[in-house]
């Protein structure tokens, strides 16, 4: 598959929240950090993603917001 992402992680995936059309899908990436992909259960569904499997966690951001507590 083509994309214009150029970060890319490596991770596993570790929980899926469904709700009635949407997921929450949690990536634990590396030194076991997260992230998360909030997807339809269509997609979902689509890419046949389930908890255990290894997927590529894809980031493209118009903008990267650091804030200083």
């Amino acid at each position: 598959m083509k994309h214009g992402a150029r970060n890319q992680l490596a991770g596993k995936v570790v929980e899926i929240k469904r709700g009635t059309v949407m997921c929450q899908v949690k990536v634990e990436v590396a030194a076991g950090a997260s992230m998360f992909s909030v997807m339809t259960l269509d997609s979902l569904a689509d890419l046949g993603i389930k908890e255990g499997d290894r997927v590529n966690v894809l980031v493209k951001a118009v903008n990267v917001l650091l804030a200083r507590e």
